[in-house]
């Protein structure tokens, strides 16, 4: 299994969505029986975002969850999409045209490990299906910490890790191999949808995230196991 450290992650990574950025949606929706629209509801319902705020979706990736906060922040609300790739951004774009929220989300290129915004300035942030993705978790978290009010919510929406044996076993069975074979019959290419499975592999099981949470200062830090525990949304209040 291919483990990286710091900035050849970040290349490897940014390789991958540039790659499948065209496909991701459908992929997404595809891959998890359609349930990745209630993962996203049920994470920002859990931000406590109200009618005005203002969010940050750390790498918003085709701005899906973007949306989602935006429904929540309303017209006179505001949210920023940040992600580190082009072709993302360029799908996030196209799906935002869509929506009534296309004046209230600002997309952005940036880097979720120096997040450019001040202290203090954001109602809520969010993650969603990228924290096993970046270079290093902690200090991703510290930043969206850093960037929230306080009294405001860290969330993380993620793949997790089922404990029910027979669940668990099958859940594995269908990522390692039937999801690399599915990815390469949906973006026609070999290898970047071998990326899901190991990027879950080498990600710390829900509870440690949750002590991460605790440990750059979040108060409260909890997660809530969706479907059967192969998705997990971590809460964290500043």
């Amino acid at each position: 299994m291919q483990q990286f450290n710091g900035k050849n992650k970040e290349e490897f990574v940014h390789g991958v969505f540039s790659t499948i950025a065209h496909r991701y949606d459908l992929m997404n929706t595809t891959l998890s029986f359609n349930r990745d629209k209630y993962w996203r509801r049920y994470a920002v319902k859990e931000t406590n975002l109200r009618p005005g705020g203002m969010a940050l979706d750390v790498a918003c990736g085709t701005g899906m969850l973007s949306i989602e906060l935006a429904k929540l922040a309303g017209t006179s609300g505001r949210v920023v999409g940040l992600d580190f790739c082009e072709n993302m951004l360029a799908h996030a774009e196209r799906n935002i045209e869509k929506t009534p929220y296309k004046n209230n989300i600002q997309l952005m290129q940036g880097n979720a490990m120096e997040l450019p915004f001040e202290d203090n300035f954001f109602d809520c942030a969010t993650i969603g299906f990228a924290l096993r993705n970046v270079p290093n978790i902690e200090k991703c978290i510290d930043e969206m910490r850093r960037v929230v009010k306080p009294g405001g919510r860290v969330i993380s929406l993620e793949l997790a890790k089922p404990s029910a044996p027979l669940f668990k076993q099958l859940y594995y069975l269908y990522f390692d191999r039937l999801v690399p074979l599915l990815g390469k019959l949906g973006v026609g290419k070999d290898g970047p949808y071998q990326w899901l499975p190991n990027s879950l592999k080498l990600f710390p099981h829900q509870s440690v995230i949750r002590d991460i949470f605790t440990k750059v200062g979040l108060k409260d830090a909890i997660y809530h196991e969706l479907t059967g525990g192969i998705v997990a949304v971590h809460v964290g209040i500043k």
